[in-house]
């Protein structure tokens, strides 16, 4: 199976049980904490963007580009602010505009974002690279 392919598939799964910590944050700080739906989708995002990234290095992906983990989790971070400034764009924009409740526009705003994160992902952190040290060996994944 092409490693790109693999990788994805397993991005998918890390990324539903990322989505299910995400998205049981928004709904329960929002419903059941009274935060705003946009603060509990941002803190929600940040929960799932953690256990993403411990997930992802352990399980999805074969090449670390970034020997430094504090550089590269702060990379990965950094991708995640931008899909959580994406994520929030997108949410308010279908619920404050179109008038889309919150939890469907949560669904909306995860299947675009997860393209956008895993393309720069992948591209930034988990490719080989002839600028940057390989953080350690390729991972091989067929018999996990």
């Amino acid at each position: 199976m092409n490693r790109i392919f693999s990788e994805f598939l397993r991005y998918l799964i890390v990324g539903g049980l990322a989505f299910i910590a995400d998205f049981s944050t928004l709904v329960f700080l929002t419903e059941k904490a009274g935060l705003h739906y946009l603060l509990s989708a941002t803190i929600g995002f940040f929960i799932g963007t953690t256990l993403n990234y411990l997930l992802s290095t352990h399980w999805v992906f074969s090449v670390r580009s970034v020997s430094n983990r504090r550089k590269e989790f702060t990379l990965f971070a950094a991708i995640g602010v931008a899909g959580v400034a994406l994520n929030a764009g997108i949410i308010a924009f279908q619920v404050e505009l179109i008038g889309i409740p919150y939890s469907l526009a949560k669904l909306v705003a995860t299947s675009m974002i997860l393209f956008f994160n895993f393309g720069a992902r992948k591209w930034l952190l988990f490719s080989p690279s002839s600028t940057a040290p390989a953080a350690s060996p390729p991972i091989n994944h067929t018999g996990a």
